[in-house]
């Protein structure tokens, strides 16, 4: 979708034909000619097509590098894709396998830092750095429905890619996917000042995780009116942080309302009937075709301003002290309403209210 505005949106869901997105990203890719560059970072990558389309990037002459999660939440997940890739005819030292050992945690459970970033540069036709929400994780030749049911369908789910044309933000996004194809981000990377430095051009600032410092998200909504209103469309919320901020927003009068994924997994029940009983206008996807909701997006209106807050982060507790993500807070007019008329489209096609029940503590 263009627009005028710095920022390209494409939007994936019902609306749209199956794997929507990832052929955005297979056209960006025949676009780059011999001497370009394509630089991506991403979690899960199953779609073999587009492997093999980054390899005959690579053919042509263009200089590609990828860092990939090598063990995300389902370990075997880019197997396949890592396997075509580091095979004698894939990208040689253009791919990176990116995986983090885990840290010491109570019993039965793990923690262990991913590479959940999703970033796709390319240098042609013009320099251009999508962020958002979609993973190329599906496969056009499907065998692994078990991996579906796990992490849902997202050639078919709603999902975004907002493509970045500031010339100074894609020159600052591209730098970044190249330091972390340099070498494994160890400790003293991932928490230096330079991994933690926000990048700002025109209306958009970029924040990235992990972090030694506050939650640039949480900062901002903290500084909104009492009479704001606040929208957060949301795929994973886990964190009772996370949760006692959104409490503390609405009770100080904030106009919240929250709009979750279907499954109880990512968004418990827990977490749903703290927020209502605290006066939240909590919504819950009820998507008759069993798509997700993967969008990562929070909209603002306050005192005659707006702001789009976007990217790859979850209100989770690894996404905010473990996970490499990427947020950018835009003040962009233009981007915030084609937003905000997307997200009023998916609220009346999917979004009812549930039932409340006695509060349960999360």
């Amino acid at each position: 979708m263009e627009m005028k505005s710095s920022a390209e949106v494409y939007f994936g869901g019902p609306d749209q034909s199956a794997g929507y997105l990832r052929n955005v990203l297979e056209e960006h890719i025949a676009a780059v000619p011999s001497g370009g560059s394509i630089d991506w970072v991403t979690y899960y990558f199953r779609d073999l097509k587009l492997a093999e389309a980054l390899i005959q990037a690579r053919k042509r002459g263009v200089k590609v590098t990828l860092s990939l999660a090598g063990k995300p939440r389902t370990a075997d997940a880019n197997d396949a894709v890592i396997a075509m890739l580091s095979g004698p005819e894939g990208l040689g030292d253009g791919l990176r396998l990116v995986t983090f050992p885990g840290l010491p945690a109570p019993p039965g459970r793990t923690w262990a830092p991913q590479l959940h970033e999703k970033l796709y540069c390319f240098s042609h036709p013009k320099p251009i750095a999508f962020i958002g929400s979609f993973n190329p994780s599906g496969n056009q030749a499907e065998e692994r429905l078990d991996i579906i049911r796990e992490i849902g369908d997202q050639d078919k789910g709603y999902n975004t890619l907002i493509g970045l044309t500031d010339a100074e933000l894609v020159t600052q996004l591209v730098k970044h996917a190249r330091n972390l194809h340099k070498a494994q981000p160890g400790l003293f990377y991932r928490f230096s000042a330079d991994a933690n430095k926000a990048i700002q051009s025109g209306d958009t600032t970029l924040h990235f995780w992990p972090r030694t410092r506050s939650h640039p998200v949480m900062q901002f909504l903290s500084k909104v009116s009492d009479n704001a209103h606040v929208r957060i469309f949301a795929s994973h919320i886990r964190s009772k942080a996370a949760v006692n901020f959104m409490i503390e927003l609405a009770s100080r009068g904030v106009d919240l309302e929250i709009f979750a994924e279907a499954t109880y997994r990512r968004v418990t029940s827990k977490v749903e009937q703290r927020l209502m009983s605290a006066g939240v206008r909590f919504k819950r996807s009820r998507n008759t075709d069993e798509l997700p909701m993967h969008l990562k997006l929070v909209l603002v209106e306050d005192r005659g301003q707006v702001w789009s807050i976007f990217g790859s982060f979850n209100w989770t507790n690894p996404s905010f002290w473990l996970n490499h993500e990427i947020a950018a807070i835009s003040s962009d007019p233009e981007l915030f309403r084609v937003f905000s008329e997307r997200c009023d489209w998916i609220e009346k096609r999917d979004f009812v209210l549930p039932v409340q029940t006695d509060l349960v503590t999360a």
